[in-house]
């Protein structure tokens, strides 16, 4: 079945529109708001559910992006190669996809509470972080829910077409210049929800507290070791009397 016009503007328009936006936005970003490029902490106002919600939701977040790079920059025949079975790689990926999932949306769901239930960091909320949470969120339930669909799928036998032969293929051809809108056109709807709800995130990305990622200190796993040397004692005969004054 071959795409209609409206898929090709989904499809096949529109990620070269979020991209130019993504990477015009951040460039704007770092050269007229670099004091903006923050992430505003409220730590100061409210700890105790920060100490837990801000690593669950990282980490969470972590496994969820390297989940999604492996998925979709890594062709099926790259893996097989590997003596990975199609079987195993999607028992990993669903396990892993679960378990990050579930993390990423509770330690979201805790960073929200804290907000919405913390006076100053409430009052310190503008209406471009409600947007960004909104949409952030819906990125998170969606991945999380096409992952449990296909899950299910799997345990019932159901013929849901697999991500890797329709998402993939269209997400790398974007990047050589020939978007596959039929690959995309033959995903499931869920797929493609997730995929709309991802480029809405990444439009969002530059003009949010989210670009606070670029500045991630990376540089520091590679930085030299910082030497501390003890002071060493100094002999009694080169010490000198104190003498008060500017002298």
């Amino acid at each position: 079945m071959s795409a209609s016009s409206v898929e090709y503007l989904l499809w096949g328009a529109l990620p070269y529109v979020v991209i130019a936006v993504f990477v015009g936005g951040t460039i704007w970003r770092y050269r007229y708001d670099r004091f903006g490029w923050t992430t505003r902490s409220s730590q100061l106002y409210e700890s105790r559910l920060l100490r837990v919600a801000s690593p669950v939701f990282h980490f969470g977040l972590l496994v969820v992006i390297v989940g999604h790079v492996i998925g979709l920059l890594i062709p099926e025949s790259w893996t097989s190669a590997t003596g990975l079975s199609e079987a195993a790689y999607h028992v990993m990926a669903l396990s892993l996809g679960i378990i990050a999932g579930v993390a990423t949306l509770g330690g979201i769901a805790l960073l929200i509470y804290r907000r919405r239930t913390t006076g100053p960091v409430f009052s310190a909320t503008t209406v471009n972080d409600k947007t960004m949470y909104l949409v952030l969120t819906a990125a998170i339930v969606s991945g999380l829910a096409v992952t449990l669909l296909s899950a299910y799928t799997g345990i019932t036998g159901g013929h849901e077409r697999d991500y890797r032969e329709t998402v993939s293929v269209w997400f790398r051809s974007i990047w050589i210049l020939q978007p596959d809108v039929d690959a995309m056109s033959a995903a499931g709807l869920g797929f493609k929800i997730h995929a709309l709800i991802g480029l809405a995130l990444f439009a969002l990305f530059p003009f949010s507290r989210l670009v606070h990622a670029f500045s991630a200190p990376v540089w520091y796993l590679f930085r030299p070791y910082v030497v501390y040397r003890s002071r060493d004692r100094v002999p009694a005969e080169a010490t000198r009397p104190i003498r008060r004054g500017w002298g």
